[in-house]
């Protein structure tokens, strides 16, 4: 199993894996064009997974802000969307795509990293409920245990405040 950055011959293989792998829609297929087009865009923080050659998972990080008190803005990192095609799973490849995302991100020199997923995966990797470390989500309605933050700095939390704000790519259409 090969863990690298995405390249530009791989848009289609990606396209069809998310198409696939959440269950033949294809809102997370395009939410990834649009953030490849997006200035929150990092090449090296869009990882594949490739096996002998087939492109059998993805994680993509983007960059999002924290907005604080007197409007004080943060540059933080998003997780959204992981994939992994359905004949792969359970096997660990979601598991070291995160760990290498996770692993890049803070030596980009990030402080956290947040998501909105499954609360009894993410846990395992480090990730904690955002809205008890002081974070706020207000464009998406959903449970205090699915938005997770992870702190890659020590004390970054502490130094970080406010509402996370996602990119403007997950809400086009």
């Amino acid at each position: 199993m090969i863990i690298r950055a995405e390249e530009p011959r791989d848009a289609r293989a990606l396209f069809a894996l998310h198409f696939q792998a959440f269950g033949e829609r294809e809102d997370e297929s395009k939410l990834v064009d649009r953030i490849r087009n997006s200035p929150q865009y990092n090449p090296s923080l869009s990882l594949v997974a490739e096996h002998e050659g087939q492109i059998v998972g993805h994680a993509l990080f983007s960059k999002a802000e924290v907005v604080g008190k007197k409007q004080v803005s943060h540059e933080v990192v998003v997780l959204a969307p992981l994939a992994v095609s359905p004949f792969f799973q359970k096997q660990g490849i979601g598991t070291q795509l995160i760990q290498e995302g996770l692993q890049r991100t803070q030596e980009l020199g990030y402080g956290v990293v947040f998501l909105i997923g499954h609360p009894e995966y993410y846990p395992r990797f480090g990730f904690k409920p955002a809205r008890s470390l002081g974070f706020e989500l207000k464009q998406f309605e959903v449970p205090d245990e699915v938005f997770m933050a992870i702190e890659l700095k020590e004390g970054a939390t502490l130094s970080i405040q406010g509402e996370l704000l996602y990119p403007e790519a997950f809400f086009e259409k």
